[in-house]
């Protein structure tokens, strides 16, 4: 059995896959096998996968019916036989120490159930700058208190650059489709499942920009979907059992969010906003009040929490730094959610 499986589905990839099983072949840890699963390419995706197999035994390929996504990886994880599983894209590049120091991070670290790494935007010239900064978003997350504090801000790791271990993946319940983005999903429900994240802080991945990239061209990455993402495990975490929720953010991606909250019947108490011509307002039905109101609202309920949801950029960091001044507690009192 090897130590390490390589999940990698691909559909209709033939003009990247070459150089992606090529970053595989050259990795200075060679204990692993990959599973690539075509999923119904159309293309010559699954001939390039089946010569890389004739050539090399621990290159494994399988054909599937065009499924989507979710069930690429589902029917990849069935082969998968190692305890450690890593993923892959067929259109990304792996750094030739990524799996030599994933495996040796996670062997040295057991509480740790899922490992990214720092990635970089390729090629340069087609990195548009939201993809950017996201991914300098994503890489300043390295510790598995970051991961965790902005877990509802957007997705925290670069799916085709972590490394996990099976066994967390099954405890809950693989890769599931629920109309949103899958790898989101997944860390969403491994956050609430208690799940410990980390982050190696180098860049190991190039992670390619392109205009057919699923969160560009399917509409379970809209940011729509997301915010039903966030709205349906906040409440089954942060929000659960509380008796009054505030969000910081009358604007659009504040009335978005409470939108989706209050479609699933969460107790939306207030919005939180600077803006003078937004105060003393409402927002779908609720008050607008100014953050030296929010402490005298606060105190009216015995479990309150609130959600910051301004996507300006800077803006979390200057809620940060007024809500900690009233003595309110990131990731027990408040939470980030744009």
């Amino acid at each position: 059995m090897p130590q390490l499986s390589v999940l990698m589905p691909c559909y209709n990839a033939a003009q990247t896959v070459t150089e992606a099983l090529e970053s595989l072949a050259q990795q200075s840890f060679t204990d692993f096998e990959v599973i690539s699963i075509d999923d119904g390419s159309n293309d010559e995706t699954l001939q390039i996968l089946q010569a890389w197999s004739e050539r090399d035994g621990r290159f494994c390929c399988f054909s599937q019916p065009h499924g989507g996504i979710i069930a690429a990886l589902n029917a990849g994880m069935d082969s998968c036989r190692a305890p450690l599983v890593a993923r892959m894209d067929a259109d990304d590049h792996c750094h030739p120490q990524r799996f030599e120091k994933q495996v040796a991070y996670l062997e040295a670290h057991p509480q740790i159930a899922v490992l990214g790494c720092q990635v970089a935007g390729f090629p340069p010239q087609a990195v548009r700058e939201g993809f950017r900064i996201y991914i300098s978003w994503q890489n300043a997350l390295l510790s598995d208190a970051d991961i965790r504090r902005e877990m509802f801000v957007e997705s925290p790791l670069s799916h085709p650059s972590v490394v996990f271990r099976r066994e967390w993946l099954e405890r809950v319940g693989s890769y599931q489709e629920h109309g949103w983005a899958e790898d989101y999903d997944l860390w969403l429900r491994l956050y609430l499942a208690e799940a410990r994240f980390a982050k190696l802080p180098e860049i190991l991945l190039e992670w390619r920009e392109s205009p057919l990239r699923l969160t560009r061209i399917d509409s379970r990455y809209s940011v729509e979907n997301f915010l039903r993402a966030k709205a349906t495990y906040l409440m089954r975490g942060p929000l659960l059992n509380r008796d009054a929720v505030f969000i910081w953010g009358a604007g659009m991606m504040g009335r978005r969010l409470g939108k989706q909250l209050g479609r699933l019947g969460v107790p939306l108490a207030a919005f939180i906003d600077i803006d003078p011509k937004k105060i003393g307002r409402t927002r779908r039905g609720l008050p607008v009040l100014s953050t030296n109101q929010l402490m005298d609202w606060w105190g009216r309920f015995s479990s309150p929490v609130l959600l910051a949801a301004v996507g300006a950029r800077g803006a979390r960091q200057l809620i940060r730094q007024q809500l900690t001044g009233m003595g309110l507690r990131e990731g027990i009192d408040w939470w980030g959610a744009a």
